[in-house]
């Protein structure tokens, strides 16, 4: 039975994992965010992997530690979580009328407590991975964009929206996977692990 450890404290991941009905526990990783790449499922990936390290390292006997990262794109730029209200609105008039990208990038870490002499032997199988999302807005209106940026939903979101909130109205389609913009593919972490004989949904010793 391996525990499982969600190194984030996204409270929106934190729903989905609950939604499938995984047992696990939440570390938060504090470690500072540097990013050194360029394109976005890279950085994603990037980021990922840096929760997900730092909260490994922490972890002692079997565990699977899971780090994630999401942002969105457009032409080419890449938008975190608004600064402030005047950053809300910036991102939101980019979205407005026109298609995006959200890549959520995925960092698993699979320790295991294999042994001899008494020394851990094993080196930790990890995973990585980034999915993508396309999405469509409708085109808004200012009186919109600002109704919306005042109900304080877009301020802890990259790109300044939650598709899973009030800003549901505005999504005209995507294509891929819905969960994949909430923060977290949770079918393809599934069937990752499914791949490596690890059934997150039975984690038991049999």
């Amino acid at each position: 039975m391996y525990k499982i450890i969600l190194a984030s404290g996204s409270p929106r991941r934190k729903e989905i994992l609950e939604q499938v009905g995984v047992k696990f526990a939440v570390w938060s990783s504090d470690k500072e965010e540097i990013i050194t790449k360029e394109k976005p499922e890279e950085i994603v990936k990037e980021l990922a992997c840096v929760k997900a390290r730092d909260v490994a390292e922490k972890v002692e006997g079997k565990a699977i530690v899971i780090g994630a990262d999401t942002m969105v794109a457009i032409d080419g730029q890449v938008l975190g979580k608004p600064k402030n209200e005047a950053d809300a609105k910036a991102m939101l008039q980019m979205l407005q009328g026109n298609r995006h990208q959200v890549y959520t990038g995925v960092s698993v870490i699979i320790k295991t407590d294999e042994k001899k002499d008494g020394i851990n032997t094993a080196e930790d199988k990890i995973i990585i991975f980034a999915e993508k999302t396309e999405v469509w807005v409708y085109p808004m209106k200012r009186k919109q964009i600002d109704e919306y940026i005042a109900t304080g939903e877009p301020f802890d979101k990259a790109g300044a929206y939650g598709i899973q909130g009030k800003f549901a109205v505005n999504i005209e389609k995507i294509e891929g996977d819905y969960y994949n913009i909430v923060g977290f593919p949770i079918a393809k972490l599934y069937a990752r692990l499914y791949e490596e004989g690890i059934d997150i949904l039975n984690n038991t010793d049999e």
